[in-house]
């Protein structure tokens, strides 16, 4: 889209999220400016933006606002995790490919972090251009990434508050962990 650029991307993410108190509205309002958000981001994207780490993800965060309302990454791969609060997910590069979590336990307590029982569920294919989003309550628990044997993905990733720790879970144990989520500054 001739014109459009990440910072009227931003304006349009800061006034949908004023504007909505409802998650999924506001991920309804910003699904379509994420992509339109993807077919410039070869205008905005820094090789710091894309770097990259072996042995674990890697966040290079693009924009915080001030007020910690609104963040914007450029991720790799990550773990197991949730998120805590709504967003949006754009591919710009490769297939990212995310793998949906339930969980299954018997008294699904939201603030419980042992006896956490998850069952895998679906698969997604996400192509260059392709734009998914996400809400909280029940909280999305995914594994986005690539196998070892593609090309790499790059994502950019919206989310409605800093998100600056999430939880990540250890399947095999049944347990989670709030962690502080790292990233790179760009």
């Amino acid at each position: 889209m001739t014109g459009y650029s990440l910072s009227r991307f931003l304006e349009e993410c800061g006034n949908a999220a004023a504007d909505n108190e409802v998650p999924a509205d506001t991920v309804l309002r910003l699904a379509v400016p994420m992509q339109r958000l993807l077919s410039v981001a070869a205008d905005f994207l820094k090789p710091s933006h894309l770097r990259s780490d072996p042995s674990h993800y890697a966040r290079n965060l693009v924009y915080a606002a001030e007020d910690g309302s609104l963040s914007l990454f450029a991720l790799v791969w990550t773990p197991v995790h949730d998120h805590g609060s709504w967003g949006i997910v754009g591919v710009h590069e490769g297939v990212l490919e995310e793998r949906a979590y339930m969980r299954v336990d018997a008294d699904p307590l939201p603030d419980r972090n042992h006896g956490i029982a998850l069952q895998r569920g679906g698969l997604v294919l996400l192509s260059p251009d392709s734009v998914t989003t996400f809400v909280p309550n029940p909280d999305h628990i995914h594994v986005t990434g690539v196998p070892e044997d593609r090309p790499r993905a790059v994502s950019l990733h919206l989310y409605g508050r800093m998100m600056d720790r999430f939880y990540a879970y250890d399947v095999a144990a049944g347990t989670r962990e709030l962690i502080a989520a790292p990233h790179f500054e760009s």
